[in-house]
């Protein structure tokens, strides 16, 4: 486990690597050109410094996005500054199961390998709120949405993984906000009631819901000998604008502790550590990060 005074000064640990490391550094020297990446939530934050450095290191990278005006802006941000990269963005929202199937199918057609699936995009502190399929929102965006996306490419994944003897990688961007949900965990049986929901414990069962599917379905893969593996990391205290719906007091927090804990969005580099490690030679040094 990571000490605060660790996280806080940024020293490296033994991977070589710490809390101020950023994605370019951890990926120096990696050869992606022959990966193809979804990466959910693409347009901005996480999701967006996550395609650029899959894109820098050469990788095919599927930005699914909701706002397809932030997608273009993204696309030409990363072609700015890197202009060989293949980047393509497809419409996704993920608190819709028709969006979620409509991507799946669009993807599919192109007839693209899939190395790497980074189900990054969430939604954060919400309001109560429905989707179009009756599932309360944040559980909709950041577990069920991912769920079925990954299920309908996981076929995908074994064909290119078992044609490549590449193996592929999942990532869950889940939280430490894991710890923090409803008395006795997830609420199964009243995921959707009203009467006593927590914007915040409801987001903390989404991000438990995300490890528990990584879990899950690592578990299932090794079963069946398959080319793929799952894990669910926490990315650190990142200042994104993730937070646009909590309130003054976390605001504030989040003011006053920014310089100390609160990392950038370069800084974050863990779920590309975890799909990089792909590569043989790092991947002993990566999952000791």
């Amino acid at each position: 486990m990571v000490n605060m005074f660790t996280l806080m000064t940024g020293q490296a640990g033994r991977s070589g690597f710490g809390s101020a490391s950023t994605a370019e550094h951890v990926t120096q020297g990696i050869d992606a050109s022959n990966l193809t990446a979804i990466i959910t939530g693409g347009a901005s934050g996480i999701g967006l410094e996550t395609a650029r450095v899959l894109a820098l290191r050469g990788a095919h990278v599927i930005i699914g996005a909701r706002n397809m005006d932030a997608a273009k802006e993204a696309k030409q941000f990363i072609l700015k500054d890197n202009g060989s990269a293949q980047i393509e963005f497809l419409k996704l929202d993920l608190c819709s199961v028709k969006s979620i199937r409509e991507f799946a199918d669009k993807f599919l057609f192109l007839n693209l390998p899939l190395n790497i699936l980074i189900n990054n995009a969430g939604i954060m502190f919400c309001p109560y709120q429905l989707s179009e399929d009756g599932i309360e929102t944040q559980f909709a965006t950041n577990h069920i949405g991912h769920f079925l996306l990954t299920n309908l490419l996981l076929d995908k994944m074994k064909q290119t993984a078992e044609a490549t003897g590449i193996e592929g990688r999942i990532v869950n961007l889940s939280s430490i906000a894991h710890r923090h949900t409803y008395k006795g965990g997830i609420r199964f049986h009243k995921i959707n009631d009203k009467s006593g929901y927590s914007d915040k414990k409801a987001y903390g069962q989404s991000k438990l819901a995300n490890i528990l599917h990584a879990n899950e379905l690592s578990r299932r893969l090794k079963k069946e000998d398959a080319n793929v593996t799952v894990n669910s990391v926490h990315p650190g205290i990142i200042m994104t604008n993730l937070m646009r719906h909590s309130y003054f007091l976390m605001r504030l927090f989040k003011l006053i502790t920014g310089p100390f804990i609160w990392k950038n969005v370069p800084q974050v580099n863990k779920n590309l550590s975890f799909a990089f490690s792909l590569v043989p030679s790092y991947e002993r040094t990566i999952l000791s990060l």
